[in-house]
């Protein structure tokens, strides 16, 4: 299943701390199983599942499961109404996340762009490769516009620390 999704880019892709420099592309996201979409008088909700695939700006996303919720409105008789703002993400099921040189790897991931969150779950790692970073934890959850990550039992792996010579005996004097 292969569905456009025009809606709402500025609210989605600032939810996952795209560089405002980016030029603004449509997000695309394919599956290789069932899609479906329901709707309410409030909200649209579009899953997808078996091997999902989302390229947008600055950002690709495979998983096995995804859910998208849109916030409606105009005409709530229409069946497909106006999508106007994006709700919610929820993606399950080896999710992997890369956007310029940041990438993260979990069991589920939510993009909550109301609250201004991302969080990972399920042995999240968030890898940045320019900053030769790795952090990993029970649970990861990045806050936009904060520059403030929070990690459950944190684990990071950093590059290495110079020696600070503390354990070697100290130099001679000189003559």
């Amino acid at each position: 299943m292969k569905l456009r999704l025009l809606f709402a880019l500025a609210a989605l892709l600032p939810s996952l701390g795209v560089a405002q420099s980016a030029s603004l592309q449509s997000t695309v996201i394919e599956s290789d199983g069932p899609g479906e979409m329901v709707s309410t008088d409030t909200e649209t909700k579009i899953t997808f599942r078996d091997n999902v695939r989302v390229t947008g700006t600055n950002m690709r996303l495979t998983c096995d499961y995804l859910e998208v919720v849109v916030i409606r409105s105009g005409d709530k008789s229409a069946t497909l109404g106006k999508l106007d703002k994006f709700r919610s993400m929820l993606a399950t099921g080896n999710v992997h996340m890369v956007q310029g040189d940041r990438e993260a790897a979990c069991g589920r991931a939510e993009v909550l762009p109301e609250q201004e969150k991302v969080v990972l779950s399920g042995t999240p790692v968030v890898v940045d490769h320019d900053q030769n970073t790795r952090i990993a934890g029970e649970k990861i959850t990045l806050l936009r516009g904060q520059r403030k990550v929070e990690v459950e039992k944190p684990i990071l792996t950093a590059p290495p620390v110079k020696d600070l010579g503390v354990d070697k005996p100290p130099a001679p004097k000189q003559p």
